[in-house]
């Protein structure tokens, strides 16, 4: 090992001795570790608060367990997997449970464990005060990030009598950002605005910001629902909050409501920079959207939506009077299996283990970057981050098709990334190391 790696590695020992007493001297009001025994007993006892439909007299509700011929409620598959049985259980978790009058009362057991959930993520994780936080388990990033911006636009609408005219609206992101924000603008009928970033460092142009904003107050768009990235999903990068306002406070007109899109980072960040500043404690950020099937590795179709009290009842839907407390939520009906799921993820670990967890990701994306910087090879690299975005000059085809490395354009790519996730062990990333120098120009 060179000279200068053993420097690198003796700073990120530093780095992460610090880092981990942050994170053990840090409080967590909800969230604790607990046995498997403990885990699956709580959900036992949950199901069991739960309608079971063929022993009830029940006959009002549109649903049922999942079929019987299929998936069979005795079968040897299910014994010590609480998923699956809640799965097979199906409980509708409708509305939003961190507030029990918009509940339906026949799911109230596992509905209690996703409201546990949402404290664990909202006061636990992103610093929130107690009960000041709404939320629910959403199918993902994408829904999380419509769900907000329908919030604000709705709320825009009602607080300046518009009329359902949104032409003075506009979602404000980075062109970084993820493309749910351009979902979002079609589907609510609302102007996008990207904002152009530097391309070697992922932060936002400045200048470009100011002549974005003149040129949305030239168009008479005075309000605007910022998306803020805690790390994307190509280059792990980070956007500054403060980036943002310092130039939008120089447009006094403009009103601005701030949603976190940390559908990569929300359950990364917080541990690897137990400081960083995207949290609740920032009076400006209203609403965070976290993906549970990315670095939790939850079921795909998992992710986490999280609202300041209050501002739910601007997607309200008043029709849905069937609906015990109406819903409020973009997609309606939705297994509490997946809110289960997390809940095991998080009580099996509790917030210590997984702080090491996320830590050890990022160390392991550090000594490939520290490598790969013996090479000059042209990077990007967040600190902290496990993902590493490498141009296009230092990697051959046949280098990208083996190891599937992600481009961040298929039509002409210029990055290609690897993103270091718990199957990425040591002995890949060896194999990856020898490949890549085989390739490199002699």
């Amino acid at each position: 090992m060179s000279a200068s790696m053993q420097n690198t590695s003796v700073i990120f020992v530093w780095y992460l001795f610090k880092t981990i007493c942050v994170i053990y001297n840090q409080s967590y009001s909800h969230w604790k570790r607990l046995t498997k025994k403990e885990i699956d007993s709580h959900i036992i006892d949950a199901l069991n608060q739960n309608i079971n439909y063929y022993d009830s007299l029940k006959m009002g509700i549109p649903g049922s367990h999942l079929d019987q011929r299929e998936f069979a409620a005795d079968s040897k598959v299910l014994d010590g997997s609480t998923f699956l049985k809640t799965l097979i259980n199906n409980p509708n978790h409708i509305g939003v449970h961190t507030d029990t009058d918009l509940s339906e009362p026949y799911f109230a057991g596992t509905q209690k464990l996703e409201a546990q959930v949402i404290k664990i993520i909202s006061d636990d994780i992103l610093k929130a005060q107690p009960d000041t936080v709404d939320g629910y388990v959403s199918s993902g990033g994408t829904e999380g990030n419509i769900q907000a911006i329908w919030v604000y636009r709705n709320l825009y609408n009602e607080t300046f009598k518009l009329n359902m005219d949104y032409s003075s609206i506009a979602i404000l992101c980075s062109e970084d950002a993820h493309y749910s924000m351009d979902k979002a603008a079609n589907l609510l009928n609302i102007k996008q605005c990207k904002v152009a970033v530097e391309k070697d460092t992922r932060v936002i142009n400045q200048e470009h910001l100011k002549k974005q904003l003149t040129l949305l107050k030239h168009q008479g768009i005075d309000k605007l629902i910022l998306v803020v990235n805690m790390m994307t999903t190509m280059y792990g990068s980070v956007d500054s909050l403060d980036d943002y306002m310092d130039i939008i406070a120089q447009f006094a007109s403009m009103t601005v409501k701030v949603h976190v899109d940390g559908a990569y980072g929300g359950f990364f960040l917080p541990f690897t920079h137990p400081d960083q500043p995207l949290t609740f404690e920032d009076e400006r950020i209203d609403s965070f959207t976290l993906d549970a099937h990315k670095m939790l590795q939850a079921p795909y179709g998992t992710g986490i939506f999280v609202i300041r009290k209050g501002l739910l009842k601007y997607s309200l839907t008043d029709s849905a009077q069937y609906v015990a407390g109406m819903d409020c939520t973009l997609v309606g009906s939705r297994s509490g299996a997946n809110a289960i799921s997390i809940y095991k993820i998080l009580m099996n670990y509790g917030p210590y283990d997984w702080a090491e967890r996320m830590l050890a990701l990022a160390q392991r994306t550090l000594r490939l970057k520290n490598q790969l910087e013996q090479w000059n090879v042209k990077m990007i690299h967040f600190d902290g981050s496990n993902i590493i975005a490498i141009h296009r000059d230092f990697v051959t085809t046949d280098l990208v098709l083996k190891y599937g490395l992600v481009p961040d354009n298929h039509n002409n790519p210029e990055w290609l990334k690897i993103v270091v996730m718990d199957h990425v062990k040591g002995d890949k990333i060896i194999q990856f190391l020898q490949d890549f120098k085989a390739q490199l120009p002699v």
